[in-house]
């Protein structure tokens, strides 16, 4: 038997090199092309005003009279009018809430991403708020995760769009690092439907961590924010193949972690937080051009493929 795969692996090889050399006789005979990658756009995000807040650590959320800023086990409701703490809602040092990564409102609930970071093998659920209250309203546990920890997710169509995060060191497994990180597309009962990687040139950026927030935006691209930088990146589906196209990045006055679309507000508003100021901060983003040849994610284009 050892013998067996030790042939195939030497005639594996060999097809290997002789492909090698003959691909370049083909390219030049057929005069293909070399790819020409898109040119990414660098904008600034505008800041409009500063709160403080203590839980302004992992992120925050935002809906029309309020913000939330959220650290691991605890999450803080704020007017936005005053920047006045409303409620809070605590969790148990050891309890089974850890690491709540990010939030969205949606309706009377704060949705959040919640994973057992740094513990290995990674495991992920979702947990669901009152935002009236402040109390924890339901759960749902995606369990082991292959693809990583759950750290931000959102609506896509009629279904949902997940980001998973690998990292390198602790936290990581010992077989993958971080440009592992993946999206991974869900229908409305959370069966894969399929996902991207992410364009190498984000994932570069955001070494050794991973995307720590991300959304689709009002104009159908998808915004992900990393682990440190004071910048956002936007993305827009492939006309082809697995990997997301990075068309912009916008700098931007948070350092990194999670933010939130500000949806009660017609502009294009976000909530990020600065991390080491323990601030949630408003900014307002500028437009990004969708170059040729790439689609919004929630477009016909990507929601109605057919195979």
């Amino acid at each position: 038997m050892r013998r067996i795969l030790t042939i195939g692996l030497v005639a594996a090889a060999l097809a290997a090199i002789f492909a090698i050399s003959i691909i370049p006789g083909i390219a030049q005979q057929l005069d293909i092309p070399d790819f020409e990658p898109l040119e990414i756009a660098v904008l600034k995000a505008e800041e409009i005003a500063r709160y403080d807040a203590p839980e302004a650590v992992q992120g925050a959320a935002v809906d029309g009279n309020y913000f939330y800023a959220i650290v691991n086990l605890a999450i803080g409701k704020y007017e936005k009018a005053s920047g006045e703490l409303v409620r809070r809602w605590i969790g148990s040092r050891g309890g089974p809430i850890q690491h709540i990564n990010s939030c969205y409102v949606e309706g009377t609930e704060l949705l959040c991403a919640n994973s057992n970071y740094p513990q290995v093998p990674m495991a992920s659920s979702i947990e669901i708020f009152d935002t009236e209250a402040m109390q924890h309203a339901r759960t749902f546990s995606l369990g082991m995760m292959e693809e990583g920890s759950l750290t931000w997710f959102d609506r896509l169509g009629s279904g949902w769009i997940a980001g998973f995060a690998q990292y390198d060191g602790r936290g990581g497994l010992k077989y993958k690092d971080h440009s592992f990180s993946t999206i991974v597309r869900y229908d409305s009962s959370w069966r894969r439907e399929g996902g991207w990687m992410i364009a190498p040139s984000v994932i570069q950026r955001m070494k050794p961590m991973a995307a720590s927030g991300g959304s689709i935006g009002p104009d159908g691209l998808l915004y992900l924010s990393g682990h440190d930088r004071a910048e956002i990146y936007v993305l827009a589906a492939p006309a082809m193949g697995p990997t997301l196209i990075h068309i912009a990045t916008i700098e931007i006055d948070a350092q990194g972690q999670a933010f939130a679309w500000d949806k009660s507000a017609n502009d294009r508003i976000v909530y990020a937080i600065s991390r080491s100021n323990r601030q949630v901060r408003s900014f307002r983003l500028p437009p990004v051009e969708l170059p040729e040849g790439v689609y919004r994610l929630n477009s016909a284009t990507v929601l109605e493929a057919k195979l």
